[in-house]
């Protein structure tokens, strides 16, 4: 009778501890793929949601960026993504997701393709690291199931992405955004005199309109960027509270349907961690077609 206790109390905390353990995600920040593109090993973490380990199901993704100076860990580090997403998950206010945090902080820094064509990152996210995740995780791979958000340098990424991609995304979220140079001015501003010189006019003109929001919004098919749709977050005191605004006052003047939200705080991982739960509560709406 004493051993029957025994082993009813061993099953007992096997079974209470099987079940805390279900009721967590979890997170590698340190895996990686090789890139044929980018000639290099690629870094990227990755957020499991609390039943992927018991389920056989497949989930929606949200692909989550960084700002600059941060790398794949960032979202892990100083965002919480663990901590913040189990608990929205645990509340109901999120469906269970797959998160992808990539590095775009080594080699060199950005999520774009540099104009001489020697650095390609935004082909290595469509063309390597996008189908790596999708083959490797049990990730849905259809449009609605598939949203992209991001900070600072990241939120600059989740507006190119969405817009240079409209058919892939279901729902946008950039935060705190760097939209790209204002004006052809200070695009220009960035090359030194002898890098200017090696570009025609023209090539810097293009590029420049296609790596700036306000741009692409203003020359877009409106259809295609309302397929996506947009949350837009970014600070009363952040110093990129300008381009932000044009760029809803531009999606306002299309009538392209977004949400644009301007709170008190600046440009910190404070708002950021603040920002994260109502980001996965807007992407949750899409994954459950709203």
């Amino acid at each position: 009778m004493k051993e029957e206790k025994i082993i009813f109390y061993v099953l007992s905390i096997l079974f209470w501890t099987m079940t805390i353990s279900a009721q967590n995600g979890k997170v590698y920040d340190n895996l990686s793929l090789q890139s044929k593109i980018l000639d290099s090993e690629r870094k990227f973490a990755i957020y499991l949601p609390p039943d992927y380990e018991v389920s056989e199901r497949s989930y929606p993704v949200l692909y989550l960026l960084h700002g600059a100076g941060d790398d794949q860990t960032g979202w892990v580090q100083f965002g919480e993504v663990l901590h913040i997403t189990d608990k929205a998950i645990k509340e109901g206010k999120a469906t269970p997701m797959i998160i992808v945090m990539p590095d775009a902080n080594t080699g060199q820094r950005g999520y774009f393709n540099n104009i001489d064509g020697k650095w390609n990152y935004e082909d290595f996210f469509f063309e390597e690291l996008m189908p790596y995740v999708e083959k490797n995780f049990r990730i849905k791979k259809e449009k609605r199931y598939r949203a992209i958000s991001g900070l600072s340098m990241g939120g600059g990424g989740t507006f190119m992405y969405a817009l240079h991609h409209p058919e892939l995304f279901s729902s946008a979220a950039p935060l705190s955004a760097y939209v790209g140079p204002l004006t052809m001015e200070d695009f220009k501003e960035r090359f030194k005199d002898s890098d200017k010189e090696a570009y025609e006019e023209d090539q810097l003109q293009n590029y420049f309109e296609h790596h700036n929001a306000v741009s692409l919004v203003n020359n877009m098919d409106v259809k295609e960027t309302a397929s996506v749709r947009w949350y837009i977050d970014c600070g009363d005191d952040d110093f990129l509270f300008e381009g932000n605004s044009l760029v809803h006052i531009a999606m306002k003047k299309k009538e392209i349907p977004h949400e644009y939200r301007v709170r008190d705080g600046a440009h910190n991982w404070t708002y950021w961690r603040e920002s994260l739960p109502e980001v996965l509560e807007f992407v949750s709406q899409a994954f459950h077609q709203y």
